[in-house]
């Protein structure tokens, strides 16, 4: 018989009643006084339960002392039966280790999986979510709009957009500069000439009517004020029932989306016309060259065209990201959209297919074509710069660096300056046709959140951080 642990003959032989197997007595009795367990299965086992095997029994002489060569060889016995008792607990915990790391790799891996499922269902969800179809009700009309699915314009707005492109596209880009219209050195002496009390505290949004006059500013939240810079004064209070996002001009009429959703359309103080066809925040407005076209984008990745001569929704375009902003090409038959992911996805406004797409590297705050309808100017959230892309070749041809952020960019309607407002003030950037080269004519520490030219770029207005607006012209 061989002790099971030491692998030798055992001195007192023991039996394990859980195990029946054989043990050096005091080598199992040490193992059980520290696990409590038999060494072989592992099930309890007490002292008391082993069972002492009746064998001839070696007497012993009485031990020498450690000057001789038994003594010696005793006590190395001793110290070899520790140390088989030590590497057969470490091969036990060992094995126990082996078999725990492999249950937690495969409860790792497992999870991993159920992981990948979950979120695979729920983009799934999302993305069916952010095509629930949402009537549009336009107040105008006194009922319910049915949804328009991006499969082409009415045809009545298709000819208006049609021939709106073929009129500008021939003239556009012949055509000179308006008499009147301000000159480098006149913008370069642009300087603070009236600012009013912060009666919008909190506004973001900022938009200024063709006559240079009337400026759309939220007031509060959930109302847009009509603030006429020659009388200095609000001559309207427009309610959108929700956070206003952006609000634009279409001639007389005044367009405001909000945080809820709905697109609203204002003329002469009252409400003409409400629509609500996103899911989600609606989060940018553009006003179509007809004059008549408005464009909404949203945070359910989707933008909607309405027609404001019916008051009602004409399409509606899904694309794969939330949209934060929205710009009409000058001919009218393009759409820009910024999004979330940092692409700007061009459209085909008659048909709302896709036709290009920029890349840019954060969210895409705001965009602005140019008037000639070459370039697209773009800037990104918490940016220090404009990213210029050229439509025709389809990549960035210039990084404007204004070494501040940039919050709001605004072309005038000559395509040679770019109006940018940050908090730490606003610029102007001039793009010169004949040598091809950018300069900046105009630097101020007016800080603003949202800036605008004035009639015939003779003067700046700025929504500043203050919540009041500042006018800028030559001194």
């Amino acid at each position: 018989m061989l002790c099971a642990i030491s692998g030798e003959a055992p001195q007192v032989p023991v039996v394990s009643p859980k195990s029946g197997s054989v043990f050096e007595k005091r080598l199992i009795e040490a193992y059980i006084a520290e696990n409590g367990k038999d060494p072989v299965n592992g099930e309890e086992l007490s002292a008391d339960e082993l069972i002492e095997v009746k064998a001839q029994r070696v007497v012993r002489p009485r031990p020498p002392t450690l000057t001789s060569i038994p003594s010696l060889l005793s006590v190395f016995q001793e110290e070899w039966d520790a140390l088989a008792l030590e590497t057969y607990t470490l091969r036990q915990t060992l094995a126990q280790t082996r078999q725990e790391l492999s249950a937690a790799l495969y409860q790792h891996d497992a999870a991993v999986r159920v992981i990948a499922r979950l979120t695979k269902e729920r983009d799934e969800a999302r993305d069916a979510l952010s095509k629930v179809t949402v009537g549009a009700r336009a107040s105008g009309t006194g009922g319910d709009a049915m949804q328009v699915d991006s499969t082409g314009l009415p045809e009545d707005v298709l000819a208006r957009v049609e021939n709106t492109q073929a009129s500008l596209s021939k003239t556009r880009r012949k055509r000179p500069i308006p008499e009147g219209w301000a000159t480098a050195e006149a913008i370069s002496a642009y300087k603070p000439s009236e600012s009013t009390d912060p009666i919008f505290p909190g506004g973001k949004t900022l938009s200024v009517n063709s006559a240079g006059d009337s400026a759309l500013v939220e007031t509060a939240e959930g109302v847009v004020g009509v603030f006429s810079l020659s009388q200095k004064q609000v001559l309207h209070s427009l309610q959108a029932n929700g956070p206003v996002i952006d609000a634009i001009w279409a001639g007389e009429k005044a367009v405001v989306a909000s945080a809820t959703g709905a697109v609203k359309v204002f003329e002469g103080g009252n409400e003409v016309a409400s629509f609500n066809s996103h899911a989600g925040a609606a989060t940018g407005l553009a006003l179509h060259a007809t004059g008549d076209i408005v464009a909404s984008v949203g945070a359910d990745k989707s933008y909607v065209l309405y027609d404001l001569t019916t008051n009602a929704v004409i399409g509606q375009n899904f694309s794969d990201a939330s949209l934060l902003s929205v710009q009409f090409h000058p001919d009218g038959h393009l759409l820009a959209a910024g999004g979330s992911d940092g692409q700007i996805k061009i459209y085909d406004v008659k048909t709302g297919s896709a036709a290009a797409n920029f890349q840019l590297a954060g969210p895409v705050k705001q965009v602005f074509f140019s008037e000639n309808g070459t370039f697209l100017a773009a800037v990104t959230e918490n940016s220090t710069t404009v990213s210029i892309w050229d439509l025709r070749s389809a990549k960035e041809v210039k990084v404007l660096e204004t070494g501040s952020q940039v919050d709001s960019i605004y072309w005038d309607y000559t395509g040679q300056f770019i109006l940018t407002g940050g908090p730490s003030g606003l610029t102007v950037q001039q793009y010169s046709k004949a040598s091809k080269a950018w300069s900046e004519p105009l630097r101020s520490a007016v800080p603003a959140v949202a800036v605008a030219w004035g009639s015939a770029a003779q003067s700046i207005v700025a929504l500043n951080t203050d919540g009041g607006l500042t006018v800028l012209t030559a001194q």
